[in-house]
């Protein structure tokens, strides 16, 4: 690791880079980025021993996480940034680390990652706000692409994903996450860490996927009850669930749930069950 570290103890400051590249952050890109290098590093080892590891990284901006990532003993890192600005910082940074950083223009969104990534990789984000959620769902579809997850959200999804059953931030993001992985609070950002601050502050999340899920469920089938019963979460199950199921008594009554109870108040294994009774 110490070899790691020489190597890129040569780089110019990350805002001395962001000056020279004009990487002013952009707003409709969700940018806000992390120059604390005592606070990367701090991500970095949240992930665990990277010594070896393939990372995958989205949104690395200048490339501040990226240092620290590289300097961890990771044997590659694949960051994808759709933003061009960033590439040229992001390729200069690849040779620095005498190729240990693929560079990887693209959205992260579209991306294949069972063709990116040759094995199942560490994912070390400081994940753009504004696809935050949608990257999240679309990972758990491919998990068998990635080993486990350390990643920033605003606090108020990395509440969401964390919830217990009755508590207000338990929701359909909590169900459908916890259902196939282990999530758990890590530390918060302020927004003065962030270059520009944002509003709100942020929260580094560890997302573990599970051995098998809690229970056996349709995944489609899953999300589907689960989006009827939180779309009207006021509403007891016997009528919220009404617009999907037709007369849900029957589906209730099968799965053992009650038709007065609220979505809230189920936990992951009482959703699989009604799942598994449709």
């Amino acid at each position: 690791m110490a070899d790691h570290r020489e190597a890129l103890a040569g780089l110019p400051p990350l805002r001395e880079v962001i000056a020279r590249h004009g990487l002013d952050a952009a707003k409709s890109l969700g940018q806000h980025f992390l120059l604390d290098m005592n606070l990367t590093g701090k991500i970095a080892r949240a992930a665990g021993d990277l010594d070896g590891a393939l990372i995958y990284e989205v949104g690395p901006g200048p490339g501040g996480l990226t240092r620290a990532l590289l300097a961890s003993g990771a044997e590659r890192v694949v960051a994808v940034e759709r933003d061009r600005r960033c590439l040229a910082a992001l390729h200069e940074l690849a040779d620095a680390a005498n190729g240990r950083l693929q560079p990887v223009e693209g959205d992260a969104l579209a991306v294949d990652e069972a063709a990116l990534l040759p094995r199942p990789a560490v994912v070390v984000a400081n994940l753009p706000y504004n696809i935050a959620t949608a990257l999240l769902m679309k990972w758990l579809d491919r998990l068998s692409c990635f080993d486990r997850f350390v990643l920033m959200f605003q606090k108020e999804v990395a509440d969401r994903l964390v919830a217990e059953p009755r508590s207000k931030a338990y929701g359909r993001l909590a169900v459908m996450t916890q259902w196939r992985c282990a999530t758990r609070r890590l530390f918060d950002l302020p927004p003065a860490a962030f270059t520009p601050p944002p509003k709100v502050t942020s929260t580094v999340v560890a997302i573990t996927p599970r051995p098998q899920p809690l229970a056996d469920a349709d995944p489609g089938r899953l999300a589907a009850v689960v989006a009827a019963a939180f779309g009207q979460r006021r509403k007891m199950l016997r009528s919220s669930l009404r617009p999907l199921l037709g007369d849900p008594l029957p589906v209730l009554a099968k799965a053992g749930v009650s038709p007065t109870a609220r979505a809230e108040e189920l936990s992951v294994v009482d959703f699989c069950r009604l799942a598994q009774a449709m």
